[in-house]
């Protein structure tokens, strides 16, 4: 991406201070507050304000709310976000005042894993006894990674990411993820959990996942994940994640086959009792995406009261002509799932 040689210098200057350059440094690691940052780098919250706005009206970070949380990454640009980790890698394990900051980030981090941590035992019992009605969750998950193959590609979204399980399992593959979920609960397990699994190149944040917060035309695969069941109106849903995806991206879906355990409405939430293939189909149609492949995972034991796993996906029927150009990409067309 080519800039002017006066965008390039304000550029350059909004970099080119210390704090701001350790801020980047930080922000490099994953999505930081206001107070994680003025934490971690032990000043004043309007001096750390002032630097995280020049910073944002240099495009190299972005920044979203989260209820009364607002919350500071890099920027979406991949240029902006080449060029920034080109500048902190430099400095990383190089500089004693970095050494500091990246030792408080890791205190800030176990802090929120400690707060993921309450919330899931006091939440494991319930989701636990859904999980012994179905078949293993790293079977399914085995299955996603078979689908998508082991082409690198740009862009993941994962609708209620919940966890953030799938943008973990998918990270060595796309260069950047993002997970929606409304609970901020939901949130905090997630951001421990990537925070954990040293996972830098993924986001997550708070939305809708019928109005969801990011640019449409974007990802080359959406996921949504155990979240159709919850829903009033999962067409609607699919609508709007076929809007998101790229020509010739893909969307999976997993849930449940049809079934008759009206428990899980009354204790657990469930609005819809699965769903069947038929039904995916007409609502993929109607979003304009092609069902290529649907697979089934048969519940575990004989008892009655258990859960068909089912995965679906479809694709984008737009053609892609060709890949942006990309410095860690390839400049040709391709479909994830490709092999090279």
């Amino acid at each position: 991406m080519h800039v002017s040689l006066d965008t390039m210098v304000d550029t350059l200057k909004a970099a080119a201070e210390s704090s701001r350059l350790r801020i980047l440094a930080l922000l490099s690691r994953g999505d930081l507050t206001v107070s994680d940052l003025t934490e971690i780098l032990s000043q004043s919250q309007p001096r750390v304000s002032r630097h995280l706005k020049l910073l944002l009206e240099a495009g190299l970070i972005g920044r979203y709310q989260e209820g009364s949380w607002a919350f500071f990454r890099l920027s979406d640009t991949d240029s902006a976000r080449d060029f920034v980790m080109g500048l902190v890698s430099g400095i990383r394990g190089a500089d004693p005042q970095v050494e500091r900051d990246l030792e408080r980030l890791a205190s800030v981090k176990r802090k929120r894993q400690d707060r993921a941590a309450e919330y899931f035992s006091e939440n494991a019992a319930s989701w636990d006894h859904i999980r012994s009605l179905h078949v293993p969750d790293r079977a399914v998950e085995a299955a996603l990674l078979k689908l998508v193959g082991k082409r690198p590609f740009q862009s993941m979204l994962d609708l209620g990411t919940g966890t953030g399980r799938l943008l973990e399992i998918f990270s060595p593959l796309y260069r950047r993820g993002v997970g929606i979920d409304m609970s901020r609960e939901m949130l905090t397990v997630a951001r421990a959990n990537l925070d954990k699994a040293g996972i830098a190149n993924a986001q997550v944040r708070q939305g809708d996942i019928f109005a969801p917060p990011v640019e449409r035309d974007a990802f080359d695969l959406v996921t949504i994940h155990q979240v159709l069941h919850y829903l009033d109106d999962p067409a609607r849903a699919i609508r709007e994640a076929a809007r998101l995806l790229r020509p010739a991206g893909r969307l999976v879906i997993v849930d449940f086959a049809p079934h008759t355990l009206e428990f899980l409405r009354d204790q657990h939430a469930h609005v819809r009792l699965g769903f069947s293939d038929r039904q995916i189909s007409e609502w993929f149609a109607e979003a304009e995406l092609d069902l290529e492949d649907a697979q089934e995972f048969e519940p575990r034991g004989s008892n009655e009261a258990r859960l068909t796993v089912k995965l679906w996906l479809g694709r984008d029927r737009r053609m892609l002509i060709a890949e942006p150009s990309n410095d860690s990409l390839p400049a040709k067309a391709y479909q994830i799932g490709e092999t090279a």
